[in-house]
């Protein structure tokens, strides 16, 4: 029989043989890489048998996919050595997340970290046994009672909420059986590099009413270098912490008093400004206009914009003059708001409506942290409205500017296209034309993009981007999402060339995404080593002797005239404490000054991360900084 190879190069098999018997036709080194499989596009276990026609993809550990399984297949690993030294523990589930896996587990007798070696050898020894995966199926009868018969209650659970119809999928390594869809590696031996490294609670299916099991965290690697390498980013991210670096640097406070809630502090007030002043000179050379819209709007409101419905567990409520309001989550129904007020024309499109708008969503105490998970934010929001052939044009202009602030700051990004969730709302032609559009733009500036299934916003598809930081961490910031479905719910209308009104389409989109969130990033990509354009305090100026104050004082209002950030340290302490102190606020610029600078009108400069360069005169100093500013330099 005949099979398509993703090259589109056909390779004739024997009839019924598996995926890995097609890879051994092809290379013995792609046979060695292999972990899985993809099937007319379906990721499946190397054993898979083919069929007349089939599209068939090697899935080797440089894909994300592949690492998913080999990272699964350690889940397995995990918990069939917690039976082997805990017999009596119950198993809840093992997925796969960002970086490694966890597996939640109800044990007897509460386990630690100390306990975490004799796991972790035992799983060796499972390793090492190199025992061979394979996958069965049962009926929903017949597999209520195998997990019955192991006594694993929260397995019986999974299953008793499956169809009576349904066929489940089991794996076996030597003795231990495990409930699961798959794919897995075809044997334990294929793993070479795996760690445990926390412990935490779990509530049974993330509700608080059910019982609290026990989360082992693991990681695992292709290569024990990739692994280190990991472990390594982790030490340099905790240097970085940003919520350590907020507090020390006076950026913001995070009080019992206001949970989730920051309060930036006068240093922080002038970076998240700087960002601010940065967002709207860009924009108004892009041609967006500014609005603001108000933070608590009625019930009415927002169950036209259907966020009642798809959002209101997240949304703050209360009622004024006893009719139901909540506090905005989002700015976009505003924005339908602002549009309605004036007809509108097809001449008047695209119209680029932008908005900083503070938003609230109840998180979880638990999920929160920092200024990267918080319960109101600075959402630099826009909204375009424009006309059905503008679509690709303005998308394209919204990539654009999302690359040039990234590439700023000195991210790199990745770009992932989310497609149609379950809770949507619309038609299917919609959807289809949404998404198309978004391709269509993507390819036409030849973005590589990777596709999310299932990922889109409740109302449409989106654009996700993620930015890169300097120790290779991701976070998704930058969006672009296409809408049909708010202007339809909110009949927003222009007048067409045809004389008739017709309905405009509506991109969503922010570049920072959250500004507390993006300032978070920032502190951690930076280390609090800000480049001079956004450090709170540019300048301090360090004198040497008292008879040296007065100049300092004139060198710093100099400096502050011209628009820098700078101050004066006129304390009564010795310079090389005084230059200690400026090191850790990670001050960009220190400029010694005593009786010979006095005299010479020149100043003696430090250079943060260079130590001392020389002397200056002070005019060619101004220049070097004031350039450093505008021009937005990093350093």
């Amino acid at each position: 029989m005949k099979i398509t190879l993703k090259n589109g190069d056909v390779l004739e098999v024997e009839e019924g043989a598996s995926a890995l018997a097609a890879a051994q036709k092809i290379s013995e080194g792609l046979v060695r890489a292999a972990v899985a499989a993809k099937v007319n596009g379906t990721l499946v276990d190397l054993t898979s048998p083919l069929k007349e026609g089939d599209s068939l993809e090697i899935v080797t550990l440089k894909e994300k996919e592949g690492l998913d399984v080999y990272r699964h297949t350690c889940a397995h690993v995990l918990a069939q050595a917690l039976k082997t030294i805990f017999p009596t523990c119950k198993l809840a589930i093992g997925p796969v997340i960002d970086n490694g896996f966890y597996y939640d587990v109800d044990f007897k007798t509460p386990i630690t970290m100390e306990d975490f070696d004799k796991i972790e050898e035992e799983m060796k020894k499972i390793i090492k046994s190199n025992l061979p995966i394979s996958r069965f199926t049962l009926p929903r009868n017949e597999a209520l009672a195998l997990m019955k018969n192991y006594s694993e209650d929260y397995k019986v659970e999974i299953i008793e909420d499956l169809p009576e119809d349904a066929v489940i999928s089991f794996y076996k390594q030597g003795t231990f059986t495990d409930l699961c869809r798959g794919p897995h590696l075809p044997s334990t031996g294929k793993i070479k590099a795996f760690k445990l490294v926390s412990i935490a609670g779990a509530y049974w299916r993330g509700d608080e009413k059910k019982k609290m099991l026990t989360r082992i965290y693991g990681t695992a690697f292709a290569k024990k270098e990739e692994m280190d390498e990991y472990f390594t980013m982790l030490e340099e991210a905790k240097k970085r912490d940003h919520t350590k670096l907020g507090k020390d640097l006076k950026l913001f406070a995070l009080l019992p008093e206001g949970k989730g809630f920051p309060f930036f502090l006068p240093n922080g007030m002038i970076l998240k400004n700087t960002l601010i002043d940065y967002w709207r000179q860009l924009h108004r050379r892009e041609g967006y206009v500014e609005v603001q819209t108000p933070i608590i709007m009625t019930r009415t409101l927002w169950e036209n914009s259907g966020h009642w419905d798809h959002y209101k567990d997240n949304m703050y409520t209360t009622k004024i003059d006893g009719e139901d309001h909540a506090v905005k989550p989002m700015n976009c129904p505003g924005g339908m708001l602002v549009y309605k007020l004036s007809p509108h024309s097809y001449k008047d499109l695209p119209i680029r409506m932008g908005e900083l708008g503070l938003v609230h969503r109840h998180e979880k105490s638990g999920q929160l942290h920092g200024l990267m998970r918080v319960r109101c934010f600075t959402q630099d929001d826009a909204h375009i409205f424009m006309l059905p052939e503008q679509i690709t044009q303005e998308i394209k202009g919204v990539v654009r500017i999302i690359d040039e602030v990234y590439s700023l700051f000195g991210f790199k990004y990745h770009v992932e296209l989310s497609t149609r969730p379950e809770d949507s709302m619309g038609s299917d032609e919609d959807w289809e034309n949404a998404t198309n559009a978004l391709k269509k733009a993507l390819d036409e500036l030849h973005l590589p993009y990777v596709v999310n299934e299932g990922d889109g916003a409740f109302y449409g598809p989106k654009i996700d981007f993620h930015l890169e930081d300097c120790i290779g961490r991701t976070w998704q910031c930058g969006t672009i999402q296409l809408d049909f479905q708010m202007p339809q719910r909110f009949e927003l209308e222009y007048v067409g060339e045809d004389g008739e009104k017709h309905r405009p389409i509506m991109i969503h989109r922010v570049v920072f995404g959250s500004i507390e969130r993006f300032i978070g990033i920032l502190i951690e990509h930076y280390a609090g080593k800000f480049p001079v354009w956004l450090s709170p305090v540019q300048v301090k100026v360090l004198p040497i002797t008292d008879r040296a104050a007065d100049y300092a004082a004139k060198l710093t209002a100099e400096m502050n005239a011209m628009g820098l950030r700078a101050e004066a340290d006129l304390r009564k302490e010795k310079l090389g404490k005084k230059i200690a102190d400026a090191e850790v606020e990670k001050v960009p610029y220190k400029l010694v000054v005593g009786d010979k600078e006095m005299e010479n009108g020149t100043v003696s400069v430090r250079k943060r991360g260079v130590g001392d360069i020389g002397a200056m005169e002070r005019s060619a100093f101004f220049a070097l900084v004031q350039k450093e500013n505008d021009e937005k330099i990093v350093f």
